[in-house]
């Protein structure tokens, strides 16, 4: 796409914008020679009372003319007037040339709640919230909705943030096998699954020292998450060694909630859910993704619709109280029939957790090397799909408590978890929403340090200490000790240990 800007304008935003409508699109120097190229050109203007921009979008030989202006307000700074604006003119544009309304209007940010989380710590009322985010950033009206309701939830969840609150993210980056979609850091091949044994001997020393910090410290650890790739990829031995170190390291009874995603059906057994109770596990996640069989080999999950559920059934007899299951939108093969049967047999399974989300092309999936048009931008029935979780989770219980956004998701839909009432996963919400600092250990763990209200009065301040995303380069990774003493240096720093 060639774009020429004019102004002090954000032009990671404007492509960001762009890539709505025309998902996977390049931009750069091959692009500016390409006659048939998408282009764009917008001007930004500084007025007494505000901002203006001008949009001018041309394809396939038609071009559209937006103007839009914004006032200064009391909810926005003026950087934040000015982006605004922009996306005004830069929407308007595509969607009158493409007949295309984004149900997310401009927001192309992960986190589309946080307008709405915003605009309530303000004092906005809820219904005005909707209307902003509906009239000011062109979001759908039940997009507004979801997005406010989802911000409540999370504030009754969040409460009020204590400086010395954290988590902890445990990563076991392994897998049986690599799902096409899948740009997660993961190892599936026998070679690198033989360097199990000393990941995990090289990750209790590096989380030793890491309890060690909070300890010292004095913080609060609220959550544990262990993550993956597929954690359950553990062998029952080996993942009673890491739950009892863990148990040795702090009162896991203490914990608001403490997660082990087991996710992929083939790698659950009975006797590695038992561990994991004994151990004091909370809340395990089961991952059917979808369950069409068909749609389940395309994918390349090694596991059938069966083997689903009896691991659900193997997860519901463990004694573990909360159960989440995830599925995705908009796989490739599926359509609203399939994922309307499948979403009918999970709610039929009542877990406590859904989450639903959106297919997401990354750059680095194997599926891009499949099928280089994977990129959807109406995507299809993936809109009726997401409108359906969305209206039988309401139907039965559920409530929206946590939702983010990807880009080049088909049809530019959200990702969100759904829990009944009490059964919210915290840990997704303090991640989210970057209330408390996320202390991160292992390969491909990036911890976030956060001062969640600096005394200056400016937002939240964010450092991130990043792990080797290779299991092979952490088990010679030397960094941890330097870690510890940057969390430690950080805290002294933000003055949030008094």
């Amino acid at each position: 796409m060639k774009l020429f800007l004019d102004g002090d304008i954000n032009i990671y935003y404007v492509q960001t914008l762009c890539m709505i409508f025309f998902p996977g699109e390049k931009f750069g120097a091959a692009a500016q020679n390409d006659p048939n190229a998408p282009e764009l050109r917008l001007k930004l203007t500084k007025r007494a009372k505000g901002y203006s921009a001008k949009a001018i979008a041309k394809f396939n030989g038609n071009k559209a003319v937006c103007n839009r202006a914004l006032d200064f307000s009391p909810y926005y700074t003026e950087e934040k007037t000015a982006k605004m604006v922009c996306g005004a003119a830069v929407v308007s544009a595509w969607g009158e040339l493409l007949g295309y309304r984004p149900s997310w209007g401009m927001l192309t940010g992960v986190r589309p709640s946080k307008v709405a989380t915003d605009l309530l710590r303000h004092g906005v009322s809820k219904t005005r919230t909707k209307r902003i985010l509906t009239n000011e950033y062109f979001v759908i009206p039940k997009k507004a909705a979801l997005a406010t309701d989802v911000a409540l939830a999370e504030q009754k969840v969040i409460g009020t943030p204590d400086a010395r609150d954290c988590s902890m993210y445990i990563s076991i980056p392994f897998c049986p096998s690599r799902c096409s979609y899948c740009s997660f850091v993961s190892y599936t091949s026998k070679k690198l699954l033989e360097l199990i044994p000393a990941y995990l001997e090289k990750l209790k020393v590096d989380l030793h020292a890491n309890f060690q910090t909070i300890r010292k410290l004095g913080l609060r650890l609220k959550t544990i998450y262990i993550g993956g790739g597929t954690p359950t990829i553990l062998e029952a031995d080996q993942l009673r060694e890491l739950l009892a170190l863990i148990n040795e390291e702090t009162d896991v009874s203490a914990l608001e909630e403490f997660t082990l995603e087991a996710g992929r059906a083939d790698t659950i057994t009975a006797e590695k859910l038992a561990v994991a109770k004994e151990y004091g596990v909370t809340r395990t996640c089961v991952n059917p993704q979808t369950l069409c069989d068909e749609v389940l080999v395309g994918i390349g999950r090694c596991h059938t619709a069966a083997d689903f559920f009896r691991a659900y059934d193997i997860a519901r007899n463990s004694g573990i109280p909360v159960v989440n299951t995830d599925l995705i939108v908009g796989l490739p093969g599926d359509h609203f029939k399939t994922f309307s049967k499948t979403f009918d047999q999970i709610l039929a399974l009542h877990p406590e957790n859904i989450t639903v989300h959106t297919f997401c092309v990354k750059k680095a999936a194997d599926i891009l090397r499949m099928d280089s048009h994977i990129y959807s931008l109406r995507g299809g029935d993936a809109g009726k799909c997401v409108d359906y979780s969305q209206l039988k989770t309401q139907q039965e219980g559920y409530k929206p408590y946590y939702m983010y956004r990807q880009k080049n998701t088909v049809g530019n839909y959200e990702n969100v978890g759904f829990a009944l009432e009490g059964m919210e996963a915290k840990y997704n919400i303090y991640m989210m929403e970057e209330v408390h600092s996320i202390i991160a250990v292992g390969a491909g763990a990036v911890s976030k340090l956060v001062n969640y209200q600096p005394q200056d009065g400016s937002g939240a301040l964010i450092e991130r200490l990043f792990y080797p995303k290779y299991p092979y380069e952490y088990l010679r990774d030397e960094s941890t000790q330097a870690k510890c003493e940057r969390i430690e240096s950080f805290y002294q720093e933000q003055g949030l240990l008094h």
